[in-house]
């Protein structure tokens, strides 16, 4: 049946009367992604380079002034690090609190420092004396120095004279090293406190003080440790279990390109074998969840419930509790029941969407250095990463050690900058007998130290740019090469020698700067989330309901924003691997196309969409149910083999997010290539009719399934021509 130029697809729904543009019209000449085409957005091009000049830049500088030794030492009083090489401290790993009760004091929370001198000390204190005690004693008093500070080795003060001044600690007690902090050996007998075996200590003035207080100050002086503390104990899972993750990861990269392969040879089979074995894996997980759950039954602890506990930095306290299975097993259910009625009422556009999906196959077949692309894509925005975090690191690490005025008692110098060099023969000493100028943290008062916020801003905003750009050029090379594929006449003859290398040069001469458009309008919506995430944290304290609400709808229409940008500029950038046109032409052009046929991209391209999703879901589910098992002992053929872990979640949540990494990298290229076939396929459409004169580029096995039923097109302009 000879079939004339078709017009734009009317919505049945009145509701849906959108602005759709002018089709496109016959063109003899059109044979596919334009070669003879020029560069776009020059601008954006050559604003992308100064602004990578300037990215370069401030890396520079921020290695020049930056120190990472910082983050990873602790600093004594002087900002001295402890234990660094080639330092007085070298052999001095551990930083000593002269009086850890002091660490009780609101300083601490506001400057995350002691207002105690500290020392650096090759090992921790680990017996109880006081200075007075042991100046009567030699070897107690040798002992004792190497608890002071390097001044008083040559001092020849008097006792009360050298406490006075701050040269030693008024008293040692048994202390045990905590992330390289020396902190009180407290311990708990039959719910009473005690330090060596005494609930009270001589403070070293004479005076007896409860143990209580000590553990007041150590938790004070722990305020920032804790999460680096965490910190350690993942880092050391790591270690520990690297090669572990690796082959997990490993697992889910074969099992992806077995999946991807048969999927290019059986798509029809592999996707009903994919949807049922997600519906198996979900419903195991149903049935074990019910199973921890009803094993719980009557044990002591385990209806705690979630609210009560609290957080808990160890995750295996909450599997534990009979309402995290329960959680677990309503959240699964609800998946399950959404994914079968979802597979219920698309019944027959899934028929629609594989016969989409077995032509996407096609091309991936005859393109399949299309599979290892997104290799190249990862590795880019590896670097950007490690760019990123690298920068940002040194930014942070490249203040200078500012001292302050430290005192127990009022004094008009608290808090006022100091230098350790001049301190004692100021007059601060004079008016504040008891003040100390001690290290307080690192910062600065120059131009570059006031502008290091402003920096760490630009690091943030460049990290979004350049890994939206490399995610942009993937999409655009990915897109000219299945563009070519679709509009070969003759398949693969009609096709170009290197596809994907020659869709790759176009997109790199011709369209850095469109590319450069469409990823800096998107890097300005997601630092702009950034920034509300940023408040939002910020005003969790405050009282301000209406500030909240506000925060809370702008955080949800720029989520909106973002997704919705992200779809245009996709389609945008498969329109300029085509045409070779500008970024606005393209995303507009992209658009209409798209809002004339609207009830295809529903009805089609969101289905692929699902489907794509449930094999992301069925291989990241696989593996982590096995990370899961291996990594708490439940498989007994390599039960031994499992290294032993602070916390298992570590390792089995970094393979989880790479499993899902590695399968999104693959499917993607799926995603880009069906996507690029359903725009070619609407515009196919809109140029040609099938007839001899006019065919359709589109196989004969798409064209027979696509124009079928819901997405065959309208007949009634037949007459037209």
């Amino acid at each position: 049946m000879r079939r004339a130029f078709l017009p734009p697809q009317r919505s049945p729904w009145p509701f849906l009367f959108l602005p759709t543009g002018t089709p496109q019209k016959y063109d003899p000449t059109f044979k596919g992604p334009i070669y003879d085409r020029g560069c776009t957005d020059i601008v954006c091009c050559v604003l992308l380079v100064v602004a990578i000049v300037g990215y370069v830049v401030v890396g520079v500088v921020a290695w020049t002034h930056g120190d990472p030794r910082k983050v990873i030492h602790p600093t004594d009083s002087r900002g001295q690090f402890c234990g660094q090489q080639g330092t007085p401290n070298e052999k001095k790993p551990f930083l000593f609190y002269f009086d850890i009760v002091k660490c009780a004091s609101p300083l601490v929370l506001l400057e995350f420092q002691c207002p105690t001198t500290q020392i650096c000390v090759s090992k921790c204190p680990d017996r109880y004396m006081t200075y007075l005690t042991a100046h009567g004693n030699a070897a107690a008093l040798q002992y004792y120095r190497n608890f002071c500070t390097p001044e008083s080795k040559s001092s020849k003060k008097a006792p009360l004279e050298v406490l006075r001044d701050k040269e030693c600690p008024a008293m040692l007690i048994p202390s045990t090293p905590l992330a390289r902090r020396c902190f009180p050996a407290i311990q708990a007998k039959k719910g009473v406190i005690m330090v060596g075996n005494e609930t009270t200590y001589d403070d070293g003035h004479g005076r007896r003080r409860n143990v209580t207080e000590l553990l007041e100050g150590a938790k004070k002086a722990n305020v920032v440790l804790e999460t680096r503390q965490l910190a350690m104990k993942i880092f050391e899972d790591y270690t520990v279990s690297w090669y572990w993750i690796i082959i997990g990861l490993v697992i889910a990269m074969v099992a992806s390109l077995i999946f991807i392969v048969l999927l290019r040879f059986l798509a029809g089979v592999m996707v009903w074998v994919m949807i049922v074995m997600v519906i198996l894996v979900l419903g195991y997980g149903i049935f074990h969840c019910y199973m921890e759950y009803a094993k719980l039954k009557g044990e002591a602890g385990s209806d705690v419930s979630l609210a009560d506990l609290g957080f808990q930095t160890d995750l295996r306290v909450y599997l534990h509790l009979r309402q995290t299975w329960l959680a677990f097993l309503i959240i699964l259910c609800v998946l399950e029941l959404v994914i079968v009625l979802l597979l219920i009422f698309l019944r027959k556009r899934i028929l629609i969407a594989i016969a989409l999906i077995k032509e996407a196959s096609r091309a991936v077949g005859h393109i399949m250095s299309s599979l290892l692309f997104p290799l190249c894509t990862f590795f880019l925005l590896c670097l950007c990463i490690a760019y990123w975090a690298s920068t940002a690191v040194f930014l942070s690490t490249s203040n200078e050690a500012v001292y302050k005025v430290f005192n127990e008692s009022a004094c008009p110098f608290s808090g006022q900058t100091c230098r350790p060099e001049t301190f004692n023969t100021s007059n601060v000493t004079k008016l504040c007998p008891d003040a100390q100028c001690l290290f307080a943290f690192y910062g600065g008062e120059t131009a570059y130290h006031k502008y290091l916020i402003v920096l760490q801003f630009f690091n943030v905003f460049m990290f979004f740019w350049l890994a939206n750009f490399v995610i942009a050029l993937g999409q655009v090379t990915l897109a000219g090469a299945f563009a070519s594929y679709y509009w070969a006449f003759k398949k693969p003859d009609d096709m170009p020698a290197f596809p994907l290398f020659s869709a790759f040069g176009r997109a790199l001469r011709y369209h850095t700067g469109s590319l450069a458009f469409g990823s800096l309008v998107l890097a300005v919506v997601q630092v702009i989330r950034v920034t509300l995430e940023y408040l939002d944290h910020r005003l969790k304290a405050a009282e301000n309901k209406f500030a909240k609400f506000l925060l809370s709808c702008l955080k949800c229409c720029f989520w909106c924003l973002e997704k919705f940008i992200k779809f245009l500029n996709r389609n945008a950038y498969i329109m300029i691997a085509i045409y070779g046109t500008n970024f606005c032409t393209s995303a507009r052009n992209a658009f209409f196309l798209l809002m004339r046929n609207i009830i295809r991209v529903a009805v089609l391209d969101k289905v692929t969409d699902f489907l794509f999703f449930l094999g992301k879901l069925l291989i990241v589910g696989s593996v982590g149910i096995l990370a899961f098992f291996f990594f708490t002992h439940r498989i007994k053929l390599v039960q031994d083999t499992a290294p032993p872990l602070n916390y298992y979640w570590v390792p089995i949540l970094t393979v989880i997010v790479g499993s899902y990494l590695i399968a999104h990298g693959f499917f993607s290229v799926y995603g880009m290539c069906v996507d690029t076939l359903f725009l070619c396929f609407c515009e196919d459409l809109e140029r040609n009719d099938g007839s001899p004169e006019r065919p359709y580029y589109m196989s004969p096995e798409l064209s027979e399934i696509l124009l079928k039923g819901h997405l065959e097109p309208s007949k009634s302009a037949d007459s037209q021509g």
